[in-house]
């Protein structure tokens, strides 16, 4: 299910947030975040159902970061914080064929993960600009030791670029999360294949 990239929408880039998810799974990221604090249900909703029918002949997963409702009214995939209520109560309300992401940020999280989480998030592995709110970097050797102790795939986030691949490799991470290196790049589909092909030949 985990692959290589997975980008994650900024609506403070340069480029529109659905033309960002396009570029992206154009570029092979084999899922696509949307992250917006301030967007209304109804807007990430609308994005959401456009990109879902876009993406089904793709492959490329949707996922809606902290919007259980969302992802349950349109069957889209769901990110959550530890700090956006009980991952298995969001389990229980999204679609069964959903998958459901949960952030890690420290090791004693890791063993609160319930039953029906997919994958977790860890990070931030450095301090990163997109999310200013981000708990302290756990940086690569945080990373390890919190891959080691899970029993679930675990993606790495916080302010990531090619050149991390082979030390997240090395601890144990099966893929990245991208933001600014693919939504602010002049070519994000560029940025995204350059992400993947890095990946798969480290």
């Amino acid at each position: 299910m985990i692959g290589a990239v997975y980008a994650i929408t900024d609506p403070a880039a340069p480029i529109p947030v659905l033309d960002q998810a396009r570029a992206a799974a154009r570029g092979g990221a084999w899922a696509v975040q949307i992250r917006d604090k301030r967007a209304s249900d109804a807007e990430i909703a609308a994005l959401a159902e456009t990109l879902l029918a876009e993406f089904a002949s793709l492959g490329v997963r949707v996922f809606v970061n902290d919007r259980t409702e969302v992802a349950r009214i349109t069957g889209a995939d769901l990110h959550v914080g530890q700090g956006d209520g009980d991952p298995r109560q969001a389990r229980d309300r999204i679609s069964p064929d959903a998958c459901l992401g949960l952030s890690i940020e420290t090791l004693s999280q890791c063993a609160r993960v319930p039953d029906g989480v997919d994958y977790v998030g860890v990070g931030p592995i450095r301090a990163t600009a997109t999310k200013p709110d981000a708990a302290a970097p756990v940086g690569v050797d945080g990373l390890a030791r919190i891959v080691a102790a899970l029993k679930v795939p675990a993606i790495a986030i916080g302010g990531l670029t090619a050149a991390d691949a082979p030390a997240l490799k090395r601890a144990g991470a099966a893929g990245m999360a991208v933001v600014s290196c693919i939504v602010r790049a002049p070519d994000p589909e560029a940025a995204t294949r350059t992400l993947v092909e890095t990946w798969r030949r480290t």
